[in-house]
């Protein structure tokens, strides 16, 4: 009898060995669910004042629930860019909106890798990667299926296939906050402001109707899931829920302060796969590993045991070949639609240090699409007529060349801490930390994106390719060079003068960004600048600018007027335009509507500028 348990017993064993070894062994399904524009602010499970998501709050306490998972990009499109290729878009040069660089083709795609180690891929429905691959290597072409089936998408695999699926919810996006509330779901009155938003009806109703978009955002999660269960697909599929950046009223997509970039991040991983588990944690656990997006798409590889390229430059973060977390997230911002703008932040769990590349323009700079929201209008409306304070002022307001944060204190960024004497060190480490990620991944920002555009066409080569050789960009000499000119010390003058005629373009651009921030103290380079005037790119509007900071405005006006009348789809002039505030209203005035474009930045400025004279 005894002798027939242990044969018994043995067999279970074996069984039972079998069955773990191969669940070790095994490729397994990924779901990856993508929600849009929501920050972990609009999440119940992270303690969200204003929406409720008891689909995510429950995968939460199945899961892992990260604390510290950060964008890199604030926007979508750049965002994706960084997904596909599991590279900093800044790297390649794909950070300005809808820009489509090329890459070079030797840019291996996630999705391509999965596809090679035998998984079903398939994307319902965002691929919008914001590049073009060389030889025309498509990312979109290595997807099985691409659509908007969502349910189904699985099915369509070979039997036993593994897959790995994309499900993108568009139902909490910026655009379900424009119009008016009509939801009863959610009250204006119940909703929580973020300190630096006026306490307005606009913006109240805004946050409503948003509010009730991100309610529908966790229904088309649960449904998602659901899927996966009706299927028997569940206790074999690990289930990963982010959204692609944070948001979405104005200060929080395209910014990157926490509203902007501190984004959910929940995983599931069925009991039988329990070997992915993060080390020493159980499901409902939280996880307080820093985990940047750049992270994702090499992850993903090396959980579907694909090959792994050398182009991933984030770190693995879950599974067998885990890597060390890094104690620093990077975060860079270049182009939104047509407003120009660069900034990078490097930040920890706790502290974060931010430099404004463009110090000069606000980050309220008017942006058609986030204006299609009611509160962003009124809130504007609501500062021009003097009765913002300096907390809800301030965005409408130009930037400080720094910025440094305490997120645990406060998390909105209210309170920027550069000057102060306590946190010094903290400073001058994030700011080194900084400079060596933009060295070690080519900060491509340096050169600002009209000339990138033109030398790199001039040269028949990629960014890529370009930024990767010091002989044609020596980056750090242009981080030293654009640190000088952010300090704003007339000390400098000198330096930024003789750089005008330096046969290098970007220390030509430099050189006049560094004479505009120091505004009338530049008034010696004015006849300097004047001859900067027949530059080329972004050159010449920035130097016309830089001369009428420093005194000579009637100059500078006429140059404009005739600048933008011989050529009214100035992108780089229409900001500037629209930086200048009412002191562009005068050129403004005389440019003949006949010749402004039928669309874009120009006609806006100029539709502005007439609501508020009253013509």
């Amino acid at each position: 009898m005894y002798s027939q348990f242990l044969k018994v017993f043995s067999v279970l064993q074996c069984l039972l060995s079998c069955f773990f070894l191969s669940a070790e062994n095994q490729n397994p399904n990924i779901l990856w669910i993508t929600s849009e524009d929501n920050s972990i602010e609009w999440i119940s499970c992270y303690g969200s004042k204003n929406a409720k998501t008891p689909h995510i709050d429950q995968l939460a306490k199945e899961g892992f629930r990260y604390l510290y998972c950060f964008d890199n990009g604030a926007v979508c499109a750049p965002t994706r860019s960084s997904w596909i290729t599991g590279m900093h878009s800044i790297s390649n040069g794909t950070q300005p909106m809808r820009s489509g660089f090329e890459i070079p083709e030797s840019i291996h795609f996630y999705n391509e890798l999965l596809q090679q180690a035998g998984y079903f891929t398939s994307n319902c429905s965002k691929t919008d990667y914001n590049l073009r691959a060389a030889k025309g290597r498509d990312p979109k072409s290595f997807w099985n299926y691409s659509g908007s089936d969502y349910a189904g998408t699985w099915k369509k695999r070979k039997e036993g296939q593994p897959f790995f699926t994309v499900f993108n919810t568009g139902n909490s996006h910026e655009s379900r906050a424009f119009g008016d509330h009509k939801d009863e779901s959610t009250n204006p009155d119940d909703m929580i402001l973020a300190p630096y938003h006026p306490d307005l009806p606009e913006m109240r109703n805004t946050y409503a109707k948003y509010a009730a978009a991100v309610g529908k955002m966790d229904e088309s999660v649960g449904e998602a899931i659901e899927h996966l269960k009706s299927d028997g697909l569940y206790e074999d599929t690990i289930i990963v829920y982010n959204s692609d950046h944070g948001g979405v009223l104005a200060r929080s997509k395209r910014f990157l302060y926490s509203s902007g970039i501190h984004c959910p991040l929940i995983v599931r991983i069925p009991e039988k796969m329990k070997h992915l588990y993060p080390e020493g944690k159980k499901p409902g656990s939280t996880i307080d590993r820093i985990v940047s997006f750049i992270d994702m798409p090499k992850t993903w590889v090396s959980l579907c045991g694909a090959e792994m390229k050398d182009n991933f430059q984030g770190r693995i973060f879950l599974g067998p070949k885990s890597e060390p977390e890094s104690k620093h997230h990077f975060s860079w911002r270049g182009r939104a639609d047509e407003r120009f703008d660069c900034v990078r932040v490097m930040r920890g769990e706790q502290f974060a240090y931010h430099k404004n590349y463009a110090p000069f323009a606000p980050n309220g700079q008017y942006l058609a699409y986030m204006h299609n929201m009611k509160a962003t209008g009124a809130w504007e409306r609501h500062h021009l007529a003097g009765k913002t304070n300096a907390v809800t002022g301030r965005f409408f307001e130009p930037r400080p060349s720094e910025e440094f944060y305490d997120n645990f204190q406060d998390f909105h960024n209210i309170d920027n801490l550069i000057d102060s004497p306590n946190h010094q060190t903290k400073i001058k480490q994030l700011k080194k930390e900084l400079r060596r990620q933009q060295l070690k991944y080519f900060d491509s920002g340096l050169m600002p994106e009209e000339m990138r555009n033109r030398i790199t066409k001039e040269k028949n080569t990629t960014v890529y390719a370009f930024v990767r050789d010091p002989n044609l960009y020596p980056l750090s000499k242009y981080l030293d060079y654009a640190d000088l000119a952010l300090t704003r010390k007339k000390q400098h003058l000198k330096t930024f003068t003789n750089g005008l005629v330096d046969k290098d373009p970007v220390i030509r651009y430099w050189s006049v960004i560094g004479l505009l921030l120091l505004e009338k103290q530049a008034k010696p380079a004015i006849s300097e600048l004047k001859k900067v005037l027949d530059d080329c790119d972004e050159i010449p509007a920035f130097a016309a600018w830089a001369i009428y900071k420093a005194g000579d405005k009637s100059f500078a006006e006429k140059w404009m007027l005739d600048s933008i009348s011989a050529n009214p789809t100035n992108k780089t002039l229409a900001n500037i335009f629209d930086w200048m505030d009412k002191g562009s209203f005068s050129i403004l005035a005389k440019i003949p509507t006949d010749n402004l474009p039928e669309k874009g930045l120009l006609k806006d400025v100029v539709a502005r500028y007439k609501s508020r004279v009253g013509s």
